[in-house]
């Protein structure tokens, strides 16, 4: 029974995978079977949804009713899917044989998406739901609008602004073709090549491991799409090496984490987020990257110059470099790993390709290359691992893109998306732009803590988003704006996942873990409100603007890396340098705001900045003497 049941869990596993190449490669078209993508979504979560509620059993040996609900969430789906066009003309109204299986189908859904996502997302959902269902009772200005309970529940179950909407149509296309190629890159050893070449390129520089976790947890943490799969990764190698080179658990633990979370925002890919941005934009996937590319170089920049300062406090060497893998060896046998890479950015960039067909042609060159030039053929055993794995990976995702249209439609039929951005715009126009910026922000936070990175941008470009554009910001720089503050409730206490997990892998302590997290990504709660101010910074404006935002948030970064690992306790004049450290790096990264974007006075600022930083590298050191070194507890 039980080798039954676990062969029953793999078959669903194995059909997401499937099922959505499928539709990617748009196979029931070459088959003569005309399907829309309602009708595909509902067999895909359906199939999810059975595997999810397989996986994560009630009782381990009492398993039939974790078989016999899934076979009713197949069941509620699928008759969604099969019954969706006749469903589009029909005005006979919302009968029995519609909307019982949407509540079936709902509720399931929402099971399932708290055993494979967890419960902070879910909770939120049910409370959407039910104001929903109830919103109605509430005083202005969040009243919803009065509609009956089968009503509600057919708009979110079979409606295109409901579940099966454009957030699942993202997640089983474009997440599930990014999620198999880099599944596919662990299989193979991808993931260690790309950790080896960083090693061979910066292991022997000063604190060498730590920017060898920089470089890796950034190539691979865009294409892993998530922030704790990426210190899993790429930390057990990586965390180690820094501990053994002298870094304290709890700078390893940080700079761990730090870099994961930056490979989120880091193109080409960015987790596959820059895909929804695009679409809930209507812009293409190009535009997106672009835009993010000068704040993730930024964010990086600062990083490792931070890395360095910590590495050069406690005098700390690079490897041997016997000891290091050898570049011309890596690249004659690993050469096969980066050449999928190239095709994808070439089809994406080069050609305007689809980005799904774009990923799925990087697996197929991944692949052959794999099986062919370096001789490995992949047994059955370990294709068949793969696209399990592959299924595996996406039963959150999938949960979270049901959980998101779910969101979505709540917000259209109630009105609550349109009451919030007036509140929220009423608060921008009483006490100014940067007060809702900085209540967006906490909300941003608040509301991303313990969700995965794909819930929090939908969830926050729906709630959040619309009342910054009201308020004059440009929609790029707005949802730019939610996306990073959104990420960083991964590294925020007092949820910070991505440093609690990073400080497990470290056998650090979890609170001051974090609190060097934050320090490590101060910049990257600064940079959101910069562009929001003046989008140049991501690359919207004229030439000159450009120059002058770049180059003035360029020296800011340089500040604030220096200033920020002198912000810690044990000596006052540390701190108070620090502190007025970063305060000139806010003043000279912001003066593009100050005396606006095409002024030459920003020319000044910088130069003064510049100077700065000079006199702090050669004179200020030797002011306080030993006092630059830390304590020496965990």
């Amino acid at each position: 029974m039980a080798r039954a049941l676990t062969l029953l869990e793999k078959l669903y596993l194995a059909a997401i995978v499937i099922v959505g190449i499928g539709w990617i490669a748009d196979i029931p078209r070459y088959a003569g079977v005309s399907l829309i993508a309602a009708e595909w979504i509902g067999m895909l979560l359906g199939i999810g949804i059975a595997g999810a509620l397989l996986k994560y059993p009630y009782f381990k040996r009492f398993r039939i009713v974790d078989v016999l609900l899934g076979f009713a969430a197949l069941g509620s789906w699928l008759w969604m899917s099969v019954n969706y066009n006749d469903w589009i003309i029909d005005v006979a109204g919302y009968t029995a044989e519609k909307f019982v299986p949407g509540i079936v189908a709902i509720v399931l859904l929402m099971e399932a998406m708290r055993k494979s996502a967890g419960l902070p997302i879910t909770l939120l959902v049910w409370l959407l739901i039910a104001y929903g269902l109830f919103g109605y009772v509430l005083p202005a200005p969040v009243r919803a609008e009065a509609l009956p309970a089968q009503a509600f529940v057919m708009y979110v179950y079979a409606d295109t602004n409901g579940i099966p909407g454009l957030v699942m149509t993202v997640v089983g296309t474009l997440v599930l073709a990014f999620v198999l190629l880099g599944r596919l890159m662990e299989v193979t050893g991808a993931t260690r090549f790309f950790t080896d070449l960083a090693l061979s390129g910066m292991g022997h520089r000063r604190g060498g491991p730590a920017k060898v976790a920089v470089v890796a947890s950034s190539i691979f943490g865009s294409i892993n799409g998530t922030v704790i799969g990426n210190i899993m990764s790429t930390g057990i190698v990586t965390i180690p090496l820094m501990k053994k080179s002298g870094f304290k658990a709890r700078y390893a633990g940080a700079i761990e984490a730090v870099a994961s979370n930056g490979g989120q925002i880091a193109p080409p890919v960015m987790g596959a987020t820059a895909f929804l941005i695009a679409e809930f934009l209507q812009l293409s996937y190009v535009e997106v990257v672009v835009a993010a590319l000068v704040p993730a170089v930024l964010y990086y920049v600062s990083l490792f110059l931070q890395v360095d300062a910590i590495a050069a406090r406690y005098a700390l060497h690079g490897m041997d470099k016997r000891d290091l893998p050898n570049a011309g060896a890596l690249f004659r046998t690993g050469w096969a790993f980066l050449l999928p890479l190239i095709v994808l950015i070439y089809l994406l960039f080069g050609r305007g390709f689809d980005p799904a067909l774009s990923a799925l042609a990087a697996v197929a060159t991944l692949f052959v290359l794999i099986t062919i030039l370096r001789r490995r053929f992949l047994r059955p055993k370990e294709i068949a691992a793969m696209i399990v794995g592959g299924g595996e990976n996406m039963l959150p995702l999938l949960m979270i893109a049901g959980g998101a249209g779910v969101v979505i439609g709540v917000m259209n039929i109630t009105g609550l998306g349109f009451s919030l951005s007036i509140m929220l715009s009423q608060i921008g126009q009483n006490a100014g732009i940067f007060a809702m910026l900085l209540l967006t922000a906490a909300l941003s936070i608040v509301l991303g803590m313990g969700m995965p990175t794909t819930a929090i941008y939908v969830v926050l470009s729906v709630v959040l988003a619309p009342a910054i554009v009201e308020m004059g910001v440009a929609p790029m720089a707005a949802h730019l704006f939610i996306f990073y503050f959104g990420l960083l409730s991964f590294l925020t206490p007092p949820v910070a996942i991505a440093s609690f997990v990073a400080a497990n892998l470290a056998q650090s302590g979890m609170w001051r873990t974090s609190f060097e997290g934050v320090k490590l990504a101060a910049i990257a709660y600064l940079l959101p409100f910069l562009w929001c101010f003046n989008p140049a910074l991501i690359l919207d404006g004229t030439p000159l603007e450009i120059v002058y935002a770049i180059g003035t948030a360029l020296i800011g970064a340089l500040m604030i890396a220096r200033g920020m690992q002198w912000v810690r306790l044990g000596d006052f004049r540390v701190l108070v340098l620090g502190f007025a450290l970063f305060g000139a790096a806010i003043a000279v990264g912001g003066s593009t705001i100050w005396f606006g974007s095409d002024s030459a006075i920003n020319i000044l600022a910088g130069l003064l900045g510049t100077v700065l930083l000079l006199v702090v590298r050669t004179g200020v050191v030797e002011w306080l003497g030993t006092t630059v070194s830390d304590d020496s507890s965990r």
